[in-house]
């Protein structure tokens, strides 16, 4: 065996975190800008139609001509508003959006100037809970930017909007509990480890209820169609941010994307084997890990896109009766199982 690598400095340490946060956080918002841009692509073509094709080849820079009209349009404060938190909603949206992708990890660890490294800032040991409560902040900003705005339309948009992410929000983290019984940890780099080999040991086939009620809930939690009920045009003018122009609407829009891209992370690393390849014959590390773990990121972005295009949306009550009486139950009977099966068989 060669001599260990000496520990690192605590500056060194430090310096390392920042880079791969820098790097984390930007991939994470130049996937955003360009995710508008696929979504829009790809409806088009679902619908016979061309999309955005002037600015730029086929209107790949459409995503920055929108980022400069939002910059220069002018900020609009209404005058009944309650100005600090019609101010602060935006903020605690992204902050919340942004804070939840620290402890995720994206792709495997991999050597680069004779150091480990992995695309992951803090590597906790309860990442899934801190995900979690990170996530659950998000409904905060969607309260206060209906309420602060002062418009009746904006206010009953952020109450359904926050009674839907607290009603899916319970059955995403019931999805979680059977993955954490069968892997014995919080750790997510522990869960991805758990479904190394085969792909049927994959959580999408091991904790295939478990898989249903995550796919349907993170779409309802993060607004997607047929969940897009805080932002009914057609009830509610926009919803809870009706009153928000500018870059303070781009915040919420930024917010958004971010927490979808987030859960199609999420859904790669805890239920589609993370960077594994699934057939232990074709490498998992290195480049190729990375290469496994994008794809089936992008599977997952795509599958939200294609559900807008294809889905009408729900009534409201048929939004609260399915998340309480069906995804719920669903997801403690596999709960139950799992843990039947824990219990007799081990993990």
């Amino acid at each position: 065996m060669g001599p260990e690598a000496a520990p690192l400095l605590w500056w060194q340490d430090l310096g390392s975190k920042a880079v791969i946060a820098l790097v984390v956080f930007g991939a994470n918002f130049l996937t955003f800008v360009h995710m508008t841009w696929v979504e829009r692509r790809v409806l088009a073509f679902m619908q016979f139609r061309l999309g955005p094709n002037r600015v730029g080849p086929q209107g790949f820079l459409q995503p920055y001509a929108d980022a400069i009209k939002l910059l220069f349009k002018e900020e609009i404060l209404p005058a009944a508003a309650s100005k600090w938190a019609y101010l602060a909603a935006p903020v605690v949206a992204i902050t919340a959006a942004f804070m939840a992708l620290a402890v995720i990890p994206y792709g495997p660890p991999f050597t680069l100037f004779g150091r480990q490294w992995q695309l992951q800032v803090a590597d906790l040991g309860v990442g899934i809970l801190y995900i979690f409560a990170i996530t659950s902040l998000g409904v905060y900003g969607v309260v206060m930017a209906g309420w602060s705005a002062n418009n009746k339309w904006g206010l009953l948009g952020g109450l359904r909007s926050s009674a839907q992410m607290f009603s899916y929000e319970l059955a995403l983290g019931l999805s979680w509990v059977g993955l954490i019984l069968a892997t014995g940890s919080f750790r997510i780099n522990d869960i991805v480890a758990h479904q190394a080999g085969w792909f049927f040991n994959w959580n999408a086939f091991m904790q295939f209820p478990a898989f249903v009620v995550y796919a349907i809930a993170a779409c309802a939690e993060v607004a997607r169609t047929p969940f897009d009920l805080p932002e009914g045009e057609s009830e509610l003018v926009a919803g809870f941010h009706t009153e928000y122009s500018s870059m303070s609407f781009g915040l919420m829009q930024i917010a958004e994307y971010i927490n979808m891209i987030t859960v199609s992370v999420l859904a790669a690393n805890l239920f589609l084997g993370g960077w594994n390849s699934g057939l232990p014959f074709l490498p998992s590390t290195g480049i190729f890990g990375f290469l496994w773990f994008f794809a089936k990121v992008g599977f997952v972005l795509f599958v939200f896109i294609w559900l807008r295009g294809t889905l009408p949306r729900f009534r409201y009550d048929q939004l609260m009766h399915f998340g309480w009486k069906v995804l719920i139950p669903l997801a403690m009977f596999s709960i139950l199982v799992t843990a039947v099966r824990v219990a007799l068989v081990g993990p």
